[in-house]
């Protein structure tokens, strides 16, 4: 005898195919920047980039502050129509990672993890973001994620960081717009 299906069988669901290549390549873009301040010059794609400086935040309020910032510049207001949209950020509980509620436009972020904030990072709340300004029904880190992401930090970043997310997405097979 079979199990009956649950009842959310037939109810579709977003694929989110290559979540895990995309957050390996920012895993080490992540440590790149750590790394940043003893070795500011990296070879990438036979290219000498000198990493910008990524913004960190104390408080959830500078966290906030940022994101008001971000979505009320021309240039990403004009590029994405959900930047009219508030967004509100929030402290999650535990330490896992930084969520985007999309229903209620949430930035949940964990404040620390041991004894480190690391979600309290510039690459981070840009990848929230990135969610914020998504389409709806559209694959959560697909395509045109990685796309909005890689042009997000380009223009807020600096380019240098851009290409080094981006040549990190090529590398590791995600799929860009």
């Amino acid at each position: 005898m079979t199990e009956p299906e649950s009842p959310d069988a037939f109810i579709p669901a977003t694929r989110d195919r290559q979540r895990g290549k995309l957050y390996d390549a920012e895993n080490l873009v992540h440590r790149i920047f750590d790394r940043s301040a003893d070795f500011p010059v990296v070879e990438v794609a036979g290219s000498h980039l000198t990493v910008p400086v990524e913004r960190h935040f104390a408080t959830l309020e500078s966290v906030q502050a940022y994101v008001d910032a971000v979505l009320a510049m021309p240039s990403i207001r004009s590029g994405w129509p959900r930047a009219a949209v508030p967004v509100a950020v929030r402290e999650r509980s535990g330490q896992q990672q930084a969520d985007y509620q999309r229903l209620v436009a949430v930035i949940a972020v964990p404040l620390h993890s041991g004894n480190r904030a690391w979600a309290l990072r510039e690459l981070v709340i840009l990848h929230e973001l990135a969610h914020h300004l998504a389409d709806a029904g559209e694959e959560p880190h697909g395509s045109a994620f990685a796309a909005r992401l890689i042009a997000l930090t380009s223009e807020i970043v600096g380019e240098e960081a851009g290409f080094l997310l981006r040549t990190t997405m090529w590398d590791n097979g995600v799929r860009v717009t």
